[in-house]
Formats: C-alpha cells, sequence, structure tokens
C-alpha cells in the first residue's frame, strides 16, 4: 500500500494531496525593473533547472540582461559575503540598475572575452592542466630535476647567499643560502621566441645623421630625438654610419644611459636600441599610433629560442622525462594523443592525479577541442575558443543548482559541433542548474525550455521583451526572430565567374599538410570545415599581406569608455574640422579628450567617487550637465548644431545631417555611409565602445577596413554576433563588394553564407592533425549534390536538397 510522504502512515482515497514545502516554491529568477543600458524597465521571470535563451538582433539589450544584470547582481551579492578586508582587493562594481532581483543562484559566466594576450600564457596554464603535468613529471621523471617549479617555465631559477640578521633575543647575523630551481629559460624568459631589431629599419648607412639616417618615425632631422644623437659628441654627425669605427657603432647603438646637456637642456642619452626597445616594443602593440606599429611589423623580428628551441624550458626541465616524453613532447602533443598518452599511465602512487588529467583531457575531446596543444598561446585563440576552454573546468563539476551563463557558446562551431555543444548544455541543465543562454543559433534556439526575446530593434530601438515563452510560441510569435527561425538562403542558380585566381603552394603553416590550391578571384569565396581542420592557416596563414589584402579578423576592438564610434573609425576628425571652420577656432576645441573638455569631469561627463571596497560612484557631471565640453565650446555650431548634439546623433540622423546643407561634409559622410552599410544606423556617434556587444564591434571593424584600398578582403567568421535577420544584410553587403569589383573571401560556418557563396573550399575532414586537407573545391550547388564531406551533408539538409 502506497504511504504519505509526510506522515508515513498508509494513503487514503480522500486524503489531502500534501502541501509542497515552502522551499520547493522559489523556482523562478523574478527581474523587475531592469534599465541597464538599452534597456527599459524590462520583467521577466526564467525558470530554475531549465535552459533558457535570449534571442534578438544585436544590440537589442541581451547581454545587458543576462550579464550586466543578472550575473552582474550575482557576483556582487557574493563579493559582499567576504570580509571587508577581502573585498579591498576585489573589483568592486554598483549595484545593476534594476527595482528587483529575486531568486537568484550563484552564477558561473562563460563569457567569450579573449584570453590575455600575455606570451606565457598558455592552454595548458589556462586550463590547470599544466600544473597536474608538472606535479607528476616532478614525481615519475627520470632523472629527478626538482619540485613542480622546476617544470614550470614561468618561474626562474633562483639563487643567493649573504648574512641575515634574525631579530630575536641577542640580535645575531646568520650566514644563509637561498635557492630555487624554476623550468623557465633563461634566454627567451619563458616566451619560447627572441626578438631582433632588423638595424635596415631603424637607419639608412650610407648616410650620415646630419643626411638623414635615421628612418625610425618620430627622429627626424631636427627634432629632439634626432639632435640627441647627432649633437651627442660621441661621434661625427656628418661620418656616414657603415664608416664608424667599432667603438662609434656600440656607442651608437648600445651606449648604457648617460644625462648630458644638448642645447642647453638636459637629456638622458643611450643607444638607439635600448632606447626604441623602452619607447616602443614595450606598449602594447594595439594602442600604438598606425605609423608608429607599421614601422614595428616592419622592424622586429620574432625568432624561435635557439636555446630552448621554442619549448621555454630550462635545459633540466627537458632533460626529464617518463617513458622517454618529456613535459615540452607532452605539452606540444594534440590533446587527443596526449590523453591517450596518459591513459596509458599506470602508477598507483600518483592514481589520483593521473584519474583527475585523465578526466580534463577528455572533457577537451568532449566539447571539440582535442585538436589544440597545451602549448598553444591563450591569446591566440579564437572568441568560441576560448569560451569552450573555459568550460573545460566546469564539465566534471559536482556542483548544482547553479547558474550557467553562455555567451553565444556555438561562435566559431562547425554544424556538426553545434550538436555536441547542444548536448552539453543539456546535461548541465539534467544536473539540475539554471543554464542561461545567449545565443543567435536556431540549433541552439530550439532545445530551449524557455525563450526570451528582446527588441524590437537595436539600440534604443530595443530594451524590451517582445516574447516570452517556448520555441512553438516563438515561432507564430510574429517577433523579427520568430519570423527568421525558420529562414533558409536557398543555393544560387548562377555563380559569378571568376576574373583570376590567387595560386597557394605548398602550405604547411599549423596542420596544413603541403596544400596546394588555386582560390578564385573577383567572387565569393567561402573557405568551410570542422573547428580546427585549418581554415584560418590557410587564409591568414598563407594568403600573402601584401598591399592589396584587407584583413579583417577576430581580434577584440581595444578602448576605454571615452573611445566612441567616431574616434575608432575616424569620423570625429573632419566633424571637428567642419566645425572649426565653421567657427574659426582650433579644431582642438571639438574634442572631449583635448582642449574643449570640461576642467570638472575632464571630458569623461561622469565623476567617479572611489568608496574603496564599496562600489564606487559614478555622478553626472553638474558643471558640463554629462555633455562633456565646456559651456563655450558648446556656443559653437554648425548646421544649428552644437558638438554634444552631434555625438548624440544616431548614425542614421548623422549621415542625413552631413550629407546635405550647411553642414555637408563628405569626408564624414562616407564614413556615415559605411556605418550605415554595416547595419549599424541606430549607434550613436558618441556612445562608449565598452558599452557596444560583440557584433556590433566586429561589424563595427569591418565599416572602417572597408576604407582600405585593396582588391581581396580576407574576413574571419563576419556572422558572429549576428541574429538572423542581420546575416541577410551581411550577404547583401559581400555582394556589393563583389559586385564593384573586389574578390572577397570569407572563413565561415554558417550555412547562409556557405549557400551564398559562389565557390566553397572545404578542409577537413577532422580537426587537428586530422584535417589539415583540402576535401572539397566547387560551387555549393556541387557540395551538396556531392554529399561527400560534413559540410555538404550540413549543407545539404539546410537547403532542404
Amino acid at each position: 500500500m502506497a504511504r504519505s510522504r509526510t506522515t508515513g502512515a498508509p494513503d487514503t482515497p480522500d486524503a489531502p494531496a500534501p502541501v509542497p514545502h515552502v522551499a520547493d516554491s522559489h523556482d523562478l529568477i523574478r527581474v523587475h525593473g531592469a534599465r541597464e543600458n538599452n534597456l527599459k524597465d524590462v520583467g521577466v521571470e526564467i525558470p530554475k533547472r531549465r535552459l533558457t535563451v535570449f534571442t534578438g538582433v544585436s544590440g537589442s539589450g541581451k547581454s545587458s540582461l543576462v550579464f550586466d544584470t543578472i550575473a552582474a547582481e550575482s557576483q556582487r551579492l557574493i563579493n559582499e559575503t567576504y570580509s571587508s578586508f577581502v573585498q579591498g582587493f576585489m573589483p568592486t562594481s554598483a549595484r545593476p540598475e534594476v527595482d528587483v532581483l529575486d531568486g537568484l543562484t550563484t552564477v558561473i559566466s562563460v563569457d567569450q572575452q579573449r584570453m590575455g594576450g600575455d606570451p606565457r600564457s598558455t592552454v595548458g596554464t589556462a586550463t590547470d592542466v599544466n600544473a597536474m603535468l608538472r606535479i607528476l613529471f616532478s614525481r615519475l621523471g627520470t632523472p629527478h630535476i626538482g619540485p613542480p617549479s622546476a617544470f614550470a617555465f614561468n618561474v626562474p631559477s633562483v639563487r643567493a647567499s649573504g648574512a641575515i640578521t634574525v631579530e630575536r633575543g641577542a640580535r645575531k647575523a646568520v650566514k644563509a643560502t637561498f635557492s630555487r630551481t624554476g623550468g623557465m629559460c633563461p634566454r627567451c624568459e619563458g616566451r619560447g621566441a627572441v626578438t631582433d631589431l632588423d638595424l635596415t629599419q631603424l637607419f639608412d648607412d650610407s648616410k650620415s645623421l646630419a643626411e638623414g639616417a635615421l628612418t625610425v618615425p618620430g627622429y627626424k632631422a631636427g627634432g629632439w630625438n634626432h639632435r640627441l644623437y647627432s649633437e651627442s659628441g660621441f661621434y661625427d654627425p656628418d661620418k656616414p654610419i657603415r664608416k664608424f669605427t667599432k667603438r662609434e657603432l656600440h656607442d651608437f647603438l648600445h651606449h648604457e644611459p648617460v644625462r648630458m646637456k644638448i642645447a642647453g637642456i638636459n637629456m638622458t642619452y643611450e643607444g638607439l636600441i635600448p632606447r626604441i626597445r623602452k619607447s616602443m616594443l614595450a606598449k602594447d602593440r594595439e594602442g600604438m599610433q598606425p605609423h608608429v606599429r607599421e614601422f614595428v611589423d616592419r622592424a622586429v623580428t620574432f625568432t624561435t629560442c635557439p636555446d630552448c628551441d621554442g619549448t621555454r624550458l630550462s635545459e633540466g626541465a627537458r632533460s626529464s622525462k617518463i617513458d622517454g616524453v618529456g613535459i615540452a613532447d607532452a605539452c606540444a602533443m594534440q590533446i587527443s594523443d596526449l590523453a591517450a598518452w596518459v591513459r596509458g599511465l599506470d602508477e598507483p602512487s600518483v592514481g589520483p592525479l593521473l584519474d583527475r588529467l585523465r578526466h580534463s583531457l577528455d572533457s577537451f575531446s568532449e566539447i571539440g577541442l582535442g585538436y589544440l596543444a597545451l602549448d598553444r598561446p591563450a591569446g591566440t585563440l579564437s572568441g568560441g575558443e576560448a569560451q569552450r576552454v573555459k568550460m573545460v573546468r566546469h564539465l566534471g563539476s559536482s556542483l548544482t543548482d547553479v547558474t550557467y551563463v553562455f555567451d553565444e557558446p556555438t561562435t566559431g562551431l562547425h554544424p556538426h559541433d553545434i550538436r555536441r555543444m547542444n548536448d552539453l548544455l543539456l546535461r548541465l541543465r539534467d544536473k539540475g542548474n539554471t543554464v542561461l543562454v545567449v545565443e543567435h543559433e536556431p540549433e541552439t534556439i530550439a532545445i530551449a525550455d524557455h525563450v526570451v526575446d528582446l527588441g524590437p530593434g537595436a539600440g534604443t530601438d530595443g530594451g524590451t521583451v517582445c516574447f516570452e515563452g517556448t520555441v512553438e510560441g516563438l515561432r507564430a510569435g510574429g517577433t523579427v526572430t520568430g519570423r527568421h527561425l525558420d529562414d533558409r538562403t536557398a543555393l544560387k542558380e548562377a555563380v559569378r565567374e571568376s576574373t583570376g585566381v590567387l595560386a597557394i603552394r605548398g602550405a604547411t603553416a599549423h596542420n596544413l599538410r603541403g596544400v596546394d590550391v588555386d582560390i578564385p578571384l573577383g567572387v565569393l569565396v567561402a573557405v568551410t570545415g570542422v573547428a580546427g581542420s585549418g581554415k584560418s592557416s590557410l587564409v591568414h596563414g598563407s594568403i600573402p599581406a601584401d598591399d592589396g589584402v584587407v584583413s579583417v579578423d577576430q581580434t577584440p576592438i581595444r578602448g576605454s569608455r571615452r573611445s566612441n564610434p567616431a574616434t575608432y573609425t575616424g569620423l570625429l576628425d573632419p566633424i571637428r574640422k567642419a566645425f572649426a571652420k565653421a567657427n574659426g577656432v582650433k579644431p582642438a576645441l571639438f574634442s572631449a579628450n583635448s582642449e574643449g573638455a570640461c576642467p570638472t569631469c575632464n571630458g569623461a561627463g561622469v565623476v567617479y567617487t572611489d568608496l574603496a571596497m564599496m562600489a564606487g560612484t559614478a555622478t553626472t557631471c553638474e558643471d558640463c550637465e554629462g555633455k562633456r565640453f565646456q559651456a563655450a565650446v558648446l556656443e559653437h555650431h554648425l548646421g544649428g548644431r552644437d558638438i554634444s548634439e552631434v555625438l548624440a546623433m544616431p548614425v542614421t540622423e548623422a549621415e542625413e545631417f552631413f550629407g546635405s546643407g550647411e553642414a555637408r561634409t563628405p569626408a564624414a559622410h562616407r564614413i556615415l555611409q559605411r556605418l550605415a552599410d554595416v547595419g549599424l544606423g541606430y549607434l550613436s556617434l558618441g556612445q562608449p565602445l565598452t558599452t557596444l556587444s560583440g557584433g556590433e564591434r566586429q561589424r563595427l571593424k569591418l565599416a572602417t577596413h572597408m576604407a582600405d584600398k585593396g582588391g581581396v578582403y580576407v574576413l574571419d567568421e563576419p556572422t558572429t554576433g549576428l541574429h538572423l535577420a542581420d546575416v541577410e544584410q551581411l550577404l547583401g553587403l559581400l555582394d556589393r563588394l563583389v559586385d564593384s569589383g573586389k574578390s572577397v573571401i570569407v572563413v565561415e560556418h554558417h550555412q547562409a553564407v556557405m549557400a551564398h557563396a559562389d565557390w566553397i573550399i572545404d578542409l577537413g575532414p577532422g580537426a587537428g592533425h586530422d584535417g589539415g586537407r583540402i576535401v572539397f573545391e566547387g560551387t555549393p550547388a556541387d557540395l551538396v549534390a556531392a554529399r561527400s564531406t560534413l559540410t555538404g551533408e550540413h549543407l545539404a539538409a539546410y537547403v532542404g536538397a
């Protein structure tokens, strides 16, 4: 007989149903009145322990709701549980702009932020797998060379000896020696590569300094940098550099810093090479001015470290081996091969370590990253790969009732791999977790238990909930996402004829196996294949980066809150000049980072107050009322508008404003047209870059490169972060580029782009050492008819063939 769950007594037919425990009533994450970024008092109720997908056009407010509101508040509340002493060392954040946030659980956020570009950061160090391998080699490696730090390429060996004074009772000097064995290669300092300066790019040795021998940017004749060398007195400035004696050449290139007077001013003289290393090579490449970056790219050569052969490790760390395999060999293996090697180790003394290591390595293969190697620099991973690497540590977690937040986890995945990613998301949910996913991919939207669609447009036209419910309800709901969910781009009836070929012969970059291919010119070419098959290696590593090639890759846009679309695209320069000309004043007045800045907030528009371990506050500047400029600057007008009103305009309005009438500025109008062409017509000119979504940043980058003079455009997954409705606009843009006489080569997984292409080059058949070969060349129709590759099978299913 059935017994009551609460009392244990036998059930009777008329017994009342057991009342649910009050603790089981908290099954929703309730958000009311969310106003972060462009959200307009958004209210949603998200079911716990379910998979919820957030959809909407790029810039509609998905990330603002999921990351900047739900995830940010959860993290803030967790941080508040620590003591104020600990909080003082942690980054602080203000409470998101929201009225009610109920039912939150601990959030684990897995975003698409690219991993740090530190040269010592690798896939192994970012996932803790390297740490486990170091312990393994320190226990089992022969010869034994020391503790785990002896195998770490970011730990240098240290030796010291001397007297130390012990402050205990009577003071006593004690002789002490100290040593620590590290695994860092002393020559390259754990970087694996050494840099050399190409002297022919620094100066013309057939000329003298007086004749302008120096060719370094900023070292023109007459300038202070030039006078420092020509008036130093160490050598004759009228003597050609190639005739310098050994001593003079050393003083010119390598002299240690020394104080001297030049034209009555105290200056520090040092050799040209150390001076350039400090002033230029120590800076972040992305932060350099374009002409300086161009010089550095020309003058600096990176060569593999001759001492460690690029392994980053000291001789001792390379000598210790397990079954003939050193730690450098293990890190260079493809992860799927390394997992097989670790499975072959049978050593009970390190059993628990081997079990954990096997699980971590198998997790890489599960999420489609078995083709990576542990020594791959973390900065070279794409956004999608970086996100999946971050997932590795969560896959075997025993935590439940956690909220996992993902930002477009299918980015960079072939349709074949998307199914595997979907299975992982469902596995996390089935363990009793809440899974929130920001996504555009129809295959991932289809597996959702609950869908929240934001929109209806982007920017100021977005920020409201258009639909909340099931996938079937979304299809019938009539929203932009619902209407486009079943969109299918048809194969072209007729493809363009190529006007020539770009021949690549014997390409061997990364995993390519001597690839020979003719890429047709004057058409739209799609390079396809599973993640890790060698697409980027072929396109970025083998196509010569000459004057005619414009490459738009996935490196992130860097910019502070002072950067905006107007500054990034160079649009602000012609606007400032137009204002200056119309008002008879200096252009610098119309820059919030220069002379025109409000003195109270220094042109930031807000005044920041640091409150130590409490969240800092940002209050709108009372003097300029958030406009960022001095009052006197705002009295100058162009076409009836001041500079702050122009920066507040959306691109479409500004395009009209600068296209005709008194404010007509052709240079500004051209840039605005390109921004509108890539679908950014809704962006405000002065919107901080830090508030743009990933898709918006990629299209902003594409708009700036469209001005480059080049015949061949190479685009790396331009559909990243694009809504289904925006993909149509992108295809139109690609068509316009090709019809204007350009050649467009696109590395892409999106089937709409494949179907729309004139020619497809498919790499594979697998990833890593299972890839690197051309498995198909031809038109999309031929690929669908043949169905001979994974791409062909998925494209055939997509077009319904």
